[in-house]
C-alpha cells in the first residue's frame, strides 16, 4: 500500500492574524518533548496498520516546523524510512518560516533528508507582512530564498497571498513579477481567507480591514495566471503553479485521493484500500495527544468510513481541483454508471452553462470558470 505521510508540528513563534490552523508558541525543550511522541506514533501506527505502508511523500507542516533543529528532523526522516519504507526518490518537504532560518539550519535539513522547502514568504511588502502578523520581514524573505540556494535546495515552493488588507492590483503584479526573479520550482498564490475564530475575523466584524472588492480580487486572481503562465508555470491547481515536473506530488495526491497517514496532534488521516476511504483526526490538544501517545493507545478521533455516495462525491470536487481535470472512464468502472448517473448529469448543466468542457472522458473546469471553481464544487456536495 502506498501512503503519503504527513507530521503536523504545530508550534510558532507566534500566531499570525489570519491563521486558524493548529497552532502554538512553545520553547525548544518542547520540540524535542513532541518530536518524541511523533516517533512514537509512528511505530504505533505501523503496528496497527492492516498491511505495510510504503511512502513516496513526506511533508512537514505546522505550525512552523522549520523551528526545528535539523538533527530532529533526521530523526523524523529516519523513522519514516524505518518504519514505513519511505521511497529512495520520495519528496520530503519541509514547510518554513523565512524569519527562521539560517544558511546553517538550511545546510543541516538538506544533510537531514529534506529535498524540498516550502517558504511561507506571503507577501514581499514589510507593511503587509506586519499587517498579517508575519515574524519576518521582506529582506529575511529574499535572503533565506538564496540562503537555501546555497545550501543545495533545487526544489524550493513560495507561498504568496493576495487580496490582502489594503494591496492593490498593480502590487500584487509586483510582488509577482518578484517571486518569478528569483525563479523559484513552485508558487502557490492564494486568496486571503476570513477564517473563524481569527483575529482578522473580528477586525472584518468590526470594518476595521480595508479588503479589496470582489472585482478586485478577481482580477488579482486573473493576474497570477498571466504573469506565472508567461514565465513558463504551468497552472496545475486551483491556486498552485509549476515548473515542468515540479508539481507538489504530496499534495497532489490529496486531491487524488491516495492514502495518507497523518502524525501529530490535529493531523489527519485518509485510508484508501478500496476506493471508498476512511478518515480520521488525531486530537488537537496537544495535551491530550500526549497522553494518548504515551499510554500507547489509538488517538483516532472522528472516524468516518465513507459511503459511494460520500467517495463520488470526493472524486469531483477534489478531481476537478487539477487543471487537468478528472476521467470519468475509470469512475465508471470503479463504481458503475448507475451510481455515476447523478453527478453525470450534473456535469451535462454545467458544460452547457460552459463551466466544464470536456475532452473524451476527461472533463476539466473551463478556463474563464476557473475563478467561479467554489460554486463549481459545491454543485458536486
Amino acid at each position: 500500500m502506498r501512503a503519503g505521510l504527513y507530521l503536523h508540528f504545530p508550534f510558532c513563534l507566534k500566531k499570525c492574524l489570519y491563521c486558524d490552523f493548529n497552532s502554538t508558541p512553545a520553547t525548544g525543550d518542547d520540540h524535542r518533548e513532541y518530536v518524541e511522541l511523533l516517533l512514537k506514533e509512528m511505530a504505533l501506527r505501523q503496528a496497527a496498520l492492516p498491511e505495510p505502508v510504503s511512502a513516496p511523500t513526506l511533508y512537514l507542516g505546522g505550525g512552523t516546523p522549520s523551528l526545528m533543529a535539523p538533527e530532529l528532523v533526521g530523526l523524523i526522516v529516519a523513522a519514516a524510512r524505518d518504519n514505513f519504507s519511505l521511497e529512495p526518490d520520495a519528496e520530503v518537504t519541509l514547510e518554513a518560516n523565512p524569519g527562521t532560518l539560517t544558511p546553517e539550519r538550511l545546510q543541516g535539513y538538506r544533510m537531514a533528508g529534506v529535498n524540498r522547502l516550502s517558504l511561507g514568504i506571503q507577501s514581499f511588502e514589510d507593511r503587509l507582512l506586519r499587517r498579517l502578523g508575519r515574524v519576518h520581514s521582506s529582506a529575511e524573505a529574499l535572503s533565506a530564498f538564496q540562503d537555501a540556494r546555497r545550501a543545495g535546495f533545487d526544489n524550493i515552493s513560495i507561498d504568496l497571498m493576495h487580496s490582502l488588507p489594503g494591496q492593490s492590483l498593480s502590487q500584487w503584479r509586483e510582488a509577482l513579477e518578484l517571486a518569478v526573479s528569483l525563479d523559484p520550482e513552485h508558487v502557490s498564490a492564494y486568496a486571503l481567507s476570513i477564517e473563524e475564530g481569527t483575529p482578522f475575523e473580528r477586525l472584518h466584524e468590526e470594518g476595521a480591514l480595508a479588503l479589496p472588492s470582489e472585482e478586485e480580487a478577481a482580477a488579482m486572481f486573473e493576474a497570477t495566471s498571466d504573469v506565472l503562465s508567461a514565465a513558463g508555470y504551468r497552472h496545475y491547481e486551483i491556486s498552485n503553479y509549476a515548473k515542468p515536473g515540479r508539481h507538489s506530488r504530496h499534495n497532489s495526491a490529496y486531491w487524488s485521493r491516495v492514502s495518507y497517514l497523518g502524525f501529530g496532534a490535529g493531523a489527519h488521516s485518509f485510508w484508501n484500500p478500496d476506493g471508498l476511504g476512511r478518515r480520521w483526526k488525531n486530537p488537537g490538544d496537544a495535551a491530550a495527544y500526549a497522553a494518548g501517545i504515551r499510554a500507547g493507545l489509538p488517538v483516532d478521533e472522528e472516524p468516518e468510513q465513507l459511503t459511494l455516495e460520500d467517495a463520488l462525491s470526493e472524486c469531483f470536487f477534489l478531481g476537478l481541483r487539477m487543471l487537468d481535470g478528472l476521467d470519468l472512464a475509470p469512475l465508471s468502472e470503479r463504481y458503475g454508471e448507475s451510481a455515476l448517473a447523478p453527478h453525470l448529469k450534473q456535469v451535462a448543466a454545467l458544460e452547457k452553462k460552459g463551466a466544464l468542457t470536456r475532452e473524451g472522458s476527461r472533463i476539466s473546469i473551463s478556463p474563464g470558470s476557473v475563478i467561479l471553481a467554489n460554486s463549481i464544487f459545491s454543485s458536486f456536495v
